[in-house]
């Protein structure tokens, strides 16, 4: 059986600042920060007290009061992304076969606002521990289940083939496109929508951030405090969103005219068997799942052009992630640019990955590689070209994007343009 081109043809984003794609792209182009004071709920109690909140209103968004009421903060992200995608891929959700229209959405902390809001008003503000569930509202039960955000999203693409939410930590933004992906190419669907939504900007989230002191205590000065690679890093900043791809077959794409963003042309995934929450310093790991994406892909890594980072802020996560691409690019590591988006949008969890492929997929398409803003301290033992400040304006062809999550996980995914399809044929061919 022939394996099928996967292209994508239609984004939509819901990021921290104002919505939609193009707000996304100006925001984290001109290396502006949207990490501020929280003000979602009152974080004086917190350690930590700053996040990057989306300026999201769901009925300008063009949701329902019947979707806004059945719908947690990050399904109402979800459909929001989704019909922005759908719409600028100029697909119907009532055209085609149903059946060959697929669903994958990564996700993190599931419909966790809903679900703390629910808990108060049941055990009155946790005062009772037998909770009353007269006072529960009807929609409870698709608030404890994850799975409810792919039922929303395939609603909305009229989508009646395979509909699945994937959960692995910070990764999952990644691994849903790259299972997208996988549909596609082994022949199950012809159209997936594929992507990420979270929305973990709430107590108890930030109070476990705390207690793990993973997260920046630069409160005082929000707008510059999420610093990825650079010497003063302190922690990580919360962030939320969504972003959702049409992913297509190559051959169908064409046959409707389609314009392409990129082409997918290989991911893998990693687990390091080693602790919930820590990274060994040497970037094994990270640095497998990128050797098996790019061999996939039939790659060499003098072909990237541009890595669009996890870079959380963290000590030892920066530290891992310099390690992984010396590990697995070699003296090509030094040459590239690496950016971290998250010093700008800040962290999404099962959403960021997500967010950092719609940011690789415009990089190609617009020829500019984002900045890591904040960037200003060099730390020795992170000495690569982390793209300080200003974006850069160079040919991209082929992006390398990855993740890395609580449980172990480690995630790549590459991109490239349609533009370089001859060439990146040639090169795989003398590869193989």
């Amino acid at each position: 059986m022939s394996v099928r081109r996967v292209v994508m043809t239609g984004i939509g984003v819901v990021a921290p600042g104002d919505p939609g794609r193009e707000s996304f792209w100006d925001l984290v182009s001109h290396g502006k920060t949207a990490t501020r004071t929280i003000s979602l709920f009152d974080p004086s109690p917190f350690r930590s007290r700053i996040g990057a909140e989306c300026v999201f209103d769901p009925e300008r968004a063009g949701l329902s009061h019947q979707e806004i009421r059945r719908t947690d903060r990050a399904g109402q992200f979800a459909l929001a992304a989704t019909r922005e995608a759908l719409a600028d891929a100029g697909i119907e959700p009532a055209a085609g076969d149903p059946g060959r229209v697929g669903v994958s959405v990564g996700n993190g902390v599931g419909n966790a606002i809903s679900m703390e809001q629910e808990y108060r008003v049941v055990s009155d503000d946790g005062a009772r521990w037998l909770v009353d569930p007269g006072y529960a509202m009807p929609h409870l039960y698709k608030y404890v289940m994850s799975s409810s955000l792919a039922t929303e999203v395939a609603w909305a693409a009229g989508a009646e083939g395979p509909s699945t939410v994937i959960s692995t930590g910070c990764c999952a933004g990644i691994d849903s496109v790259g299972y997208g992906y996988h549909l596609v190419q082994e022949g199950s669907a012809d159209v997936v929508l594929a992507g990420a939504a979270d929305a973990p900007i709430y107590p108890i989230t930030v109070s476990c951030f705390d207690t793990l002191r993973a997260s920046s205590t630069s409160n005082d000065d929000p707008e510059t405090a999420c610093r990825p690679f650079d010497r003063r890093r302190n922690g990580l900043v919360l962030g939320e969103g969504s972003a959702m791809f049409v992913l297509e077959d190559y051959e169908h794409a064409v046959r409707r005219g389609a314009r392409i963003y990129c082409e997918i042309v290989g991911y893998a995934a990693r687990a390091n068997g080693f602790h919930m929450t820590g990274l060994q310093e040497d970037g094994r790991e990270m640095g497998e799942a990128i050797v098996a994406a790019m061999a996939q892909a039939r790659l060499n890594p003098e072909d990237l052009d541009y890595v669009n980072a996890h870079g959380s802020g963290t000590k030892q996560n920066d530290r891992h992630e310099t390690a992984a691409y010396k590990r697995s690019l070699g003296a090509h590591a030094y040459e590239l640019p690496v950016s971290s988006i998250k010093s700008m949008v800040g962290h999404s969890l099962g959403a960021i990955g997500s967010i950092e492929i719609a940011a690789s997929a415009l990089a190609i398409d617009r020829n500019l590689v984002p900045p890591t803003a904040n960037y200003s301290e060099p730390d020795p033992q992170c000495d690569l070209d982390y793209v300080p400040v200003t974006a850069r304006e160079l040919p991209v062809d082929t992006v390398l994007s990855v993740g890395s999550g609580f449980g172990g996980f480690q995630s790549a995914i590459v991109l490239s343009s349609l533009r370089d399809t001859a060439r990146g044929a040639d090169r795989r061919r003398a590869a193989a």
